[in-house]
C-alpha cells in the first residue's frame, strides 16, 4: 500500500524521496534588493531538517512592477548576473538541502497582476480592466488595465527567463502559480477575463496563456527539470472558475510536459486557501480538513502527471487517508509553520497532530488576514533563527505585520527606479 514516505517518480525521471511537500507559504521576507537574505536562509534550512520530499519556496516574482506584496524575491533573466546576487539565490537554494540531500526545492513563480497593493504605487495589470472587490478593504486595491498582447507575450518570456535563472541557481523545478487568483487564474477565469481575442472567451483561449507560459519554461529548461503548476480546483466565487474547468485545464496539461499539479483554491477575494469562501463551500469542510480533497477526485482520476493536494493539513492520518485516495502528494503549509520538523515526527510516529491557532471573528476576510499573520510572525521568528513560539496574540500579529509591510513598502519604492524592465 502506497504511504506518505514511499517514494514518488516524476514524468521528468527524477524522484521525490516521500510524498510531504512544505508547500509555498512565506511572504515578504525578501532581502535588500528584493534578493532572498539571511532570514529566508535560516527559515528554509529549518524546513529542510524536518525533511519533506519536496520544499516549495513561496512567491518569486518574475516582474519587479508586479509583486504580492513589498517584500516580495525578485528573478528576472538579468538577475544571476551580478555575483552577489547569484550567490543570495544559491545560498537559498544550498539552504533548502540542509541534512536532506535527496529532497527537491522548487521555486515557485507568480504574477499577481490585479491582486497588487494600491500603496505600492505600480499600475496593476491584468487579463481585462477589472478591480479586486473585498468590501471594507476595496481601497487596498487599484483597478487595473487589460494587458495588450505584446505584454502577455512578455509576461510569457519572463516566466521562463526566471525559470532558467532558478535552475542556473540549485533549484530542481519551478511551479507557476495559476492560483489564489493571480494573474494566470485571471486569464483562467470567466469573471477576470473579458478579453474577445485569442487569450479569452472560450476555456481553450483562456487557457492559452498558462500553456504558452509551461511550453515557454520546458523550452528554456529541457526534460530534466521539474516544472508544476500550481492550480484552483475552483475559484469559490459564483461564475468563476469551476471544478468542471479544472478537469479540462489538467486534460490540457495531460499534452505538456508538466511534473506535478497542485490543487489548491480561492483567491483574494474568496480566501479559500485559509479555509474560508464567499460560497461557503470551503468552510463547511474546514473542520475536517483538506478543503480541497472533495474537489479534485474527478482531477485525480482524469490527471496523467502527479496530483498534489493542499488545504489546512495537520494530521498525520489525514495526509495518509489522502494518499489511499489516489492524491500523489500532500502540501502542508501552515503546520510546518509551527512545526518545522514535522515530516521527521511523522515518519518516527511522533506528535501527529499539529494544533494551529483557530480565529473565529465574524468577518471572515480579517479573520484570514489574522490567520496569515500569525503564520507569518511565526516564519519571521525562525528567519531570525529561533524556534517557533506558541501562544502568539491574533491582533498584535496583525499589527506588526502592518507595520512591517509599511516599512517594506518605502524600501520597494526606492529600489523600483533602478529597474530597468
Amino acid at each position: 500500500m502506497t504511504d506518505l514516505f514511499s517514494p514518488l517518480d516524476l514524468p521528468n525521471g527524477s524522484q521525490i524521496p516521500n510524498r510531504i511537500c512544505k508547500a509555498a507559504m512565506e511572504e515578504n521576507m525578501a532581502g535588500a534588493g528584493q534578493l532572498p537574505g539571511p532570514a529566508l536562509a535560516n527559515l528554509y534550512e529549518r524546513w529542510a531538517k524536518g525533511k519533506p520530499g519536496l520544499i516549495l519556496t513561496g512567491n518569486v516574482m518574475i516582474d519587479p512592477r508586479a509583486m504580492t506584496g513589498p517584500g516580495g524575491v525578485v528573478l528576472q533573466k538579468d538577475t544571476l548576473s551580478e555575483p552577489a546576487s547569484r550567490a543570495a539565490f544559491e545560498q537559498w537554494a544550498s539552504a533548502a538541502k540542509t541534512d536532506n540531500p535527496h529532497g527537491q526545492v522548487w521555486m515557485q513563480l507568480s504574477h499577481p497582476g490585479r491582486q497588487v497593493y494600491a500603496s505600492q504605487g505600480t499600475q496593476p495589470v491584468s487579463a481585462s480592466a477589472t478591480k479586486v472587490s473585498m468590501p471594507g478593504f476595496d481601497k487596498m486595491f487599484a483597478p487595473a488595465r487589460a494587458m495588450t498582447t505584446d505584454e502577455i507575450k512578455e509576461q510569457i518570456t519572463r516566466f521562463a527567463d526566471a525559470a532558467a535563472a532558478a535552475q542556473s541557481a540549485g533549484f530542481h523545478g519551478v511551479e507557476i502559480h495559476a492560483a489564489h487568483g493571480y494573474l494566470v487564474a485571471q486569464f483562467l477565469s470567466p469573471l477576470t477575463n473579458l478579453r474577445d481575442d485569442d487569450w479569452g472567451g472560450s476555456l481553450d483561449n483562456r487557457a492559452r496563456f498558462l500553456i504558452e507560459i509551461v511550453r515557454a519554461v520546458r523550452a528554456a529548461t529541457g526534460p530534466d527539470f521539474g516544472v508544476g503548476i500550481k492550480l484552483n480546483s475552483a475559484d469559490f466565487q459564483r461564475g468563476g472558475f469551476d471544478t468542471v474547468d479544472a478537469l479540462q485545464v489538467v486534460k490540457f496539461l495531460n499534452k505538456e510536459s508538466v511534473d506535478l499539479v497542485e490543487l489548491s483554491g480561492g483567491s483574494y477575494e474568496s480566501a479559500a486557501m485559509m479555509g474560508n469562501s464567499t460560497d461557503g463551500r470551503v468552510t463547511s469542510t474546514a473542520a475536517r480538513e483538506m478543503y480541497f480533497i472533495d474537489f479534485a477526485k474527478d482531477i485525480i482520476k482524469a490527471a496523467k502527471m502527479p496530483i498534489m493536494v493542499t488545504g489546512g493539513v495537520t494530521k498525520s492520518v489525514t495526509a495518509q487517508s489522502a494518499i489511499e485516495t489516489g492524491v500523489d502528494m500532500v502540501g502542508i503549509a501552515r503546520a510546518m509553520a509551527y512545526a518545522p520538523n514535522l515530516p521527521d515526527n511523522w515518519k518516527a510516529g511522533r506528535a501527529s497532530e499539529v494544533r494551529l491557532p483557530l480565529i473565529t471573528w465574524k468577518n471572515k476576510t480579517l479573520a484570514s488576514l489574522g490567520m496569515m499573520s500569525l503564520t507569518k510572525e511565526q516564519l519571521h521568528i525562525m528567519g531570525a533563527g529561533k524556534p517557533p513560539k506558541a501562544g502568539q496574540n491574533a491582533i498584535m500579529a496583525v499589527i506588526k505585520d502592518r507595520l512591517r509591510l509599511r516599512k517594506l513598502t518605502k524600501r520597494y519604492k526606492a529600489w523600483l527606479p533602478s529597474q530597468t524592465v
